[in-house]
């Protein structure tokens, strides 16, 4: 529709109504928040990414050109034509991860600063993960215990430890190839309810490296097994973590209201338990808690997403981590999950400036720094700001190479790809992303 007066937003909301739909049932067919259809239909949030427009394009059975050819918010440039500015400076190499903490922590404090203030530029290759002996022992029952592994409440432990520090790190490769093997290892306890907890603990970080690899399906196996499992062990925190990993397979099929309630009753279950230490109980109510937070605020309820974030707040500063917590959790672990809500709740600006406040290099894990600099990246994306976004995708492979992996990078970087060749190596980012060529 060239030289139609209407803009984008106006555009959407005009094709919306011909349907009958209230904003709540787009936002559920784009799988995007009420408010965040309600901005873009007033042209507060841009929507620079082409497979977004092809997907509302579908779902409003509108035309493409129709929209491509929508006049531009005043004082603003064609949808097309924002797609093609970007800068073509190039700064410093981030380099490869290497040093001791003091060099590292500068490292991470560059990064943080390129992201906010600099332009792209380039980082290190990230390997490609694979699941499938998970798969075989989740599908088929096929693992063994180790040659020379340690059967006793002391290797079993040791082994959790090792998977829980593999998956902080962002080993995500090394993780995948070693869970069966230390789950057979668990099985192979003579003790009922510490192999079970042991079991669980390992089932929990298995569900925790699908969700990171999209592995839908096998969240929802892992999920079931941990939490089984955990309820037999009988550990509080072990059950606290196996019903978060269930409640986010249940979000990831969609069935957001079930997974909020599932996450905060779980957070008061794990809050009344008087056999676990009250430090160790906050810390997994308010990891709880701020995943409520994260789904609801996914289903669009604003209210009910922030008092549940402020809740996992005030509950983390009355508790803190423990060195054998069984889930990251603590205040900037919130924090982060505030920055999801702001982005969920399409409220990238509130999500930046709360970004800017993060220090990434006090996140104790590579794990969190790489989570980071990807949700950044997407508030950016959302900001129709792609510069910023591709120099936080480059941050996010600094800090951990491996998370660049996930399927959110890969939407992200297609994105790039399609409207702005022009950044410096984001053809390369991308195939080391996962983006395939034809």
């Amino acid at each position: 529709m060239a030289g139609n007066a209407l803009t984008l937003g106006q555009l959407i909301a005009k094709a919306r109504r011909r349907k009958g739909w209230p904003q709540r049932d787009l936002a559920a067919m784009l799988d995007k928040s009420e408010s965040w259809v309600s901005q873009v239909e007033r042209d507060v949030i841009p929507v620079n990414s082409l497979e977004t427009l092809r997907h509302i394009c579908d779902v409003l059975e509108v035309p493409l050109p129709e929209l491509l050819g929508a006049a531009p918010p005043p004082g603003q440039p064609p949808v097309w034509a924002r797609r093609r500015s970007a800068s073509t400076r190039v700064v410093r190499n981030l380099g490869p991860e290497e040093g001791d903490d003091p060099v590292r922590r500068r490292e991470l404090l560059a990064a943080a600063a390129v992201v906010f203030a600099s332009a792209p530029a380039s980082a290190t290759p990230a390997e490609a993960s694979t699941l499938a002996p998970l798969e075989d022992l989740l599908l088929y029952g096929t693992a063994s215990v180790p040659e020379d592994s340690d059967v006793s409440p002391a290797g079993v432990a040791a082994g959790v430890k090792a998977s829980r520090q593999h998956f902080r790190a962002a080993r995500y490769d090394t993780l995948a190839r070693n869970l069966p093997g230390q789950i057979a290892q668990a099985r192979a306890l003579r003790s009922t309810e510490i192999s079970a907890t042991a079991v669980a603990d390992l089932y929990n970080i298995a569900a925790r490296l699908c969700i990171k690899l999209g592995e839908d399906g096998l969240v929802a196996i892992t999920a079931d097994r941990a939490l089984n499992s955990a309820r037999i062990g009988g550990d509080a925190l072990t059950i606290a973590e196996a019903h978060r990993m269930v409640s986010s397979a249940w979000r990831r099929q969609g069935h957001l209201a079930r997974a909020t309630d599932i996450a905060v009753r779980a957070a008061q279950g794990v809050r009344a338990d008087r056999d676990t230490s009250e430090p160790a109980r906050l810390a997994a109510s308010s990891s709880l808690l701020a995943t409520a937070a994260y789904t609801a605020a996914k289903m669009g309820d604003r209210q009910t997403a922030h008092a549940l974030i402020g809740e996992a707040a005030d509950t983390a500063e009355a508790g803190r981590a423990t060195p054998d917590a069984r889930t990251d959790a603590g205040l900037q672990q919130v924090l982060m999950h505030q920055l999801s809500v702001h982005y969920l709740l399409g409220d990238a600006g509130q999500a930046i400036d709360l970004a800017k406040t993060i220090d990434p290099t006090i996140l104790p894990t590579a794990e969190r720094q790489g989570r980071f600099f990807i949700d950044v990246a997407r508030c950016f994306d959302q900001w129709g700001k792609p510069e910023q976004c591709y120099r936080s995708l480059l941050a996010a492979e600094h800090a951990a190479p491996q998370e660049i992996r996930r399927g959110a990078v890969k939407d992200l970087a297609n994105s790039l790809l399609r409207h702005d060749r022009s950044l410096p190596g984001v053809r390369a980012f991308a195939g080391r992303a996962g983006v395939t060529f034809n």
